[in-house]
């Protein structure tokens, strides 16, 4: 649940600081008669959202075996890609969102009636499509029944909907200035535990894709701790819903973990170091 309710918490906040900019621009530019269009698109945004996570919960069923677990492999593999590329965004853009956002509606407000509709879809839209892909995707490794079909529970998507209402709350707070969030701080720490959380549903992919007989090596164990990490045991759920860990990992799954983790982290963290150190002088002159 707890990495259900980051990745909730991120997308959701990432949401947010946009549609904050959005409609806080619009409030002091003295343009408050445009903000139905905004709302308008930020409506339809979730809709689109809503419905795509609902095809990827109910779509694969009635299917073989084999479809379903070749869907849920390629669909687990589409959203780490996903959400890789939108951790490494998000870390870089963050100092420069604001401008970029106001200078788009600028150039909306002087166009037709639908140009800030489409603003606001775009500008949540992207997000809603990635974090109901990813949800689903970390939701599938996270839950499993015992003839080993992906079967959703509540919990996880409990935890996303209390991720998104924190991220409402903190989105409504930064309007009013009650809070400041170091933006740079708080995507960089997310960003690498998703990192982690990442790979954990990569490999599941992997595993997805073996169980189907798409890929080889799926009695070829790299470990096999579940007599000490038993399933079903409150820790063994922990790991898993947090960590995506499996007790009974095959060789394939476990190079595929290392294989993504090991440089995206650290491509991560020297991108994080190099935006610390370019953004020091600047801090010293203030």
């Amino acid at each position: 649940m707890l990495a259900n309710y980051l990745i909730g918490l991120r997308e959701g906040l990432e949401c947010a600081l946009v549609v904050t900019i959005l409609v806080a621009y619009l409030v002091k530019t003295g343009r408050r008669e445009l903000l139905p269009r905004i709302w308008s698109g930020v409506a339809v945004a979730v809709a689109i959202s809503l419905a795509f996570g609902a095809a990827l919960t109910f779509g694969p069923r009635g299917l073989t075996f084999e479809a379903q677990e070749l869907i849920g492999g390629v669909l687990s593999i589409v959203a780490v890609g996903f959400v890789t590329w939108m951790i490494f965004w998000m870390a870089r853009a963050a100092r420069g969102l604001g401008a970029d956002l106001r200078g788009k509606i600028d150039d909306a407000a002087g166009g037709s009636a639908w140009s800030l509709v489409l603003v606001g879809v775009l500008a949540v839209g992207r997000e809603g499509l990635e974090t109901a892909l990813f949800l689903w995707a970390a939701t599938q490794a996270g839950t499993r029944e015992a003839s080993g079909l992906a079967a959703p529970t509540w919990q996880p998507l409990v935890g996303a909907a209390l991720g998104l209402a924190t991220a409402v709350v903190l989105g409504w707070l930064l309007y009013r200035g009650a809070v400041r969030i170091n933006l740079s701080t708080f995507f960089a720490w997310t960003g690498g535990f998703l990192i982690i959380v990442a790979a954990g549903v990569l490999s599941y992919g992997v595993h997805d894709l073996q169980e189907g007989g798409f890929l080889p090596g799926l009695t070829s164990m790299a470990f096999d701790v579940s007599d000490t990490v038993v399933p079903g045991t409150w820790y063994a759920t922990v790991l898993k819903g947090v960590l995506n860990f499996s007790p009974a990992t095959t060789r394939l799954e476990a190079a595929t973990w290392i294989l993504y983790a090991a440089p995206v982290v650290v491509l991560f963290v020297r991108g994080v170091r190099r935006r610390q150190i370019a953004a020091a002088p600047a801090a010293a002159v203030r």
